[in-house]
């Protein structure tokens, strides 16, 4: 299959180096990670250490019938990288929307005034961008595919690649379910400045079951049905890991967070419902501000000082633990 990866940075890359072996792959990444790539290979370590070679450009000059498209963005950057994309799209493109939160897709179907197809993805593996042409495989998990016609050959070709894709019968519950995954994990330990692992600090429960309240009751009134036993499920799948959230890499980077898609999305469709969301409210406004302050640090505005805050750098993982994001 004609795959192309568009966004390739840590989970992109992963998906692309799995896909390329029996699929004509092109990774679409920033200058530097695809020059990398081009140079010496793609570096895969942690699970799984090895260098793929793989296609990478920078931007995207034709689509291939039959063209498949992970889209592997933060949902911020969608429009920006579908831009250069959008006047290639068939109506025989398929674009899988790979990402964290609510409504990606309609962004996406939004980008490409309507043109192919676009279903809705979630991704269970982890992996962190290390440095240009260099990724680390944090987790071993599963993809989740929206039911369609062309769901089911896309879900072949990714399962023949190790990637185990499922097709749910019910999409948005499971959108929904990640959702709040992230919704606590991404902004708390982002705060902290913690580990992936450090979720499960019995002094966040209160805080953690909160967060979820209001997640649960804004799902119910969006006619969304989710277990109630989210907590334990999120203490169970982060115990002990190293990784760090996306939220706080992008932070490091001086990048806009996916706050508005996480927990500002459950606050904004609350105030649609008539319900308070008060603690995802207070989440979202503190993950603004420290995008303000971390913006004003890269650009020399004024210098913390020297000693461990939240956007610390954090050190390569010294083990490998199951996450997922």
């Amino acid at each position: 299959m004609r795959i192309i990866v568009l966004g390739a940075g840590a989970i992109g890359s992963l998906y692309g180096a799995k896909l390329a072996g029996t699929n004509d792959v092109t990774l679409v990444g920033r200058p530097d990670h695809v020059r990398a790539i081009q140079q010496t290979g793609l570096r895969i370590e942690g699970i799984e250490a090895q260098t793929v070679r793989v296609g990478a450009i920078t931007r995207v000059g034709k689509l291939e019938p039959n063209t498949l498209i992970l889209l592997t963005t933060k949902v911020p950057a969608i429009a920006t990288a579908l831009e250069p994309v959008a006047p290639f799209v068939r109506d025989d493109t398929t674009v899988v929307a790979l990402q964290n939160g609510l409504n990606s897709e309609a962004v996406v179907r939004k980008a490409l005034r309507g043109h192919g197809v676009v279903l809705r993805g979630i991704s269970q593996f982890g992996a962190i961008f290390e440095r240009a042409g260099v990724i680390r495989y944090m987790a071993s998990g599963y993809t989740l595919l929206e039911n369609h016609a062309r769901s089911q050959r896309i879900a072949s070709v990714l399962n023949a690649a190790g990637l185990d894709c499922r097709i749910p019968a019910d999409m948005t519950t499971e959108v929904w379910r990640k959702l709040v995954f992230n919704c606590v994990v991404n902004p708390i330990t982002t705060i902290i400045g913690g580990e992936v692992g450090e979720i499960v600090d019995p002094r966040l429960t209160r805080l953690k079951k909160l967060v979820i309240d209001e997640c649960l009751t804004v799902a119910a009134a969006e006619g969304v049905s989710l277990d109630t036993a989210l907590m334990a499920e999120i203490n169970a799948a982060y115990a002990g890991s190293h990784n760090i959230v996306s939220m706080r890499q992008d932070l490091l980077h001086g990048r806009v967070t996916e706050i508005d898609y996480l927990n500002g999305a459950v606050v904004t469709l609350g105030q649609t419902q008539g319900l308070d969301c008060p603690i995802n409210d207070a989440l979202t406004r503190i993950i603004k501000g420290m995008e303000a302050t971390s913006r004003n640090v890269r650009s020399g505005k004024f210098t913390r000082n020297t000693g461990e805050t939240a956007l610390a750098k954090p050190q390569t993982p010294a083990a490998v633990h199951p996450v997922r994001e």
